[in-house]
């Protein structure tokens, strides 16, 4: 191996969870925080919950109903559109005209 290249490895890397849980393991830098370990996580404690730091499954919400909004919107705006519907022909025209002057 060359020297000099190679990081500085710790055999006493200290590991501390967000659930207070600590174990030792081997790496590069001599403490790591983690927010998740085996203690705590939904897949070895058989608790269903969410791990969410990063906040993803509110951005999804968030986003899933600016898209309900926006699907009602065009909706809506189809829907005057097709009211709008200009008229095919001359006897139409007429009928619109005498409508709306009935009114």
């Amino acid at each position: 191996m060359k020297q000099g290249i190679h990081p500085q490895y710790f055999d006493d890397c200290k590991v501390s969870c967000a659930c207070g849980n600590t174990f030792t393991t081997g790496a590069t830098v001599p403490e790591i925080r983690v927010d998740v370990c085996q203690k705590c996580h939904p897949f070895f404690t058989g608790e269903m919950k969410y791990v969410d730091t990063l906040g993803k499954v509110e951005k999804f919400e968030k986003a899933r109903t600016h898209a309900k909004q926006v699907s009602a919107t065009k909706q809506k705006v189809e829907k005057e559109r097709v009211e709008r519907k200009r008229p095919d022909n001359l006897r139409e025209m007429l009928d619109l005209a005498k409508k709306q002057a009935a009114s």
